[in-house]
């Protein structure tokens, strides 16, 4: 029992592992809105099945769903901070993509306070504790057709420079915005004489070496912060 209850606690991190992996392929394929509104479907079947388990009586589709759930997370966290500080305006850019993090925190702080046995942890209720995940994806899900695609991707992978224009009219207002498309022009032009790296190419790379030791060594040490043993 202890060992399943591991596997079901740690498979929500494999998830992550394999969702964030495959993030850029299909941002780049795809595009960020199409792959967020994709991501919500995935997180809703999650959290169907998850919350239909115990009527099922079936530990295995925890399994799935954390499963699932990590993928989907493993997907939107990367996806988000890109898709809103790119269709954000300059000025409000490095705000827009704090909110990110801000919120990100907020909803595990609002998920363990609901898990309490006061609320939505008791024998009878946490099957809606656990299908709750699905909430903000389906609202996601329901509001996100009315934003655009994200500028910057319309003109660097699609070519589309009249789609980049009308996007940034409708997320930014009517006006002259020749400056932000001369920025999206530079960028491609940058990217072009820039080689994409791998993971592996990454960590072998010598200049970013100290980078990916303190992110490492930040990450690692949240992991010891006594949040898990609380």
């Amino acid at each position: 029992l202890l060992f399943l209850w591991s596997i079901t606690v740690s498979i929500f991190g494999i998830g992550g592992f394999l969702g964030s992996a495959g993030s850029r392929y299909l941002t780049v394929k795809y595009g960020k809105k199409k792959c967020l509104l994709c991501n919500n479907l995935l997180m809703i079947v999650a959290a169907s099945i998850m919350g239909c388990s115990k009527i099922a009586r079936s530990f295995e589709m925890i399994l799935i769903g954390r499963f699932m759930c990590g993928i989907s997370a493993g997907l939107c966290v990367p996806l988000h901070h890109q898709y809103v500080g790119e269709i954000s305006p300059r000025k409000l850019r490095g705000f827009a993509n704090s909110t990110s993090s801000f919120f990100w925190s907020l909803g595990k702080a609002v998920g363990q306070i609901s898990g309490q046995r006061e609320l939505l942890g008791s024998q009878s209720l946490w099957p809606m504790l656990m299908a709750s995940c699905g909430l903000p994806a389906l609202v996601q899900l329901v509001t996100l057709p009315f934003f655009p695609e994200s500028p910057p991707y319309l003109l660097m992978h699609k070519g589309d420079q009249e789609g980049c224009r009308k996007a940034i009219r409708q997320l930014w207002g009517e006006g002259h915005h020749q400056a932000e498309i001369d920025d999206i022009m530079k960028e491609k032009a940058t990217m072009k004489n820039t080689k994409i790296l791998s993971v592996l190419e990454l960590m072998k790379e010598p200049a970013f070496r100290w980078q990916l030791y303190m992110i490492v060594i930040l990450t690692a040490t949240v992991q010891l912060c006594g949040i898990n043993a609380v």
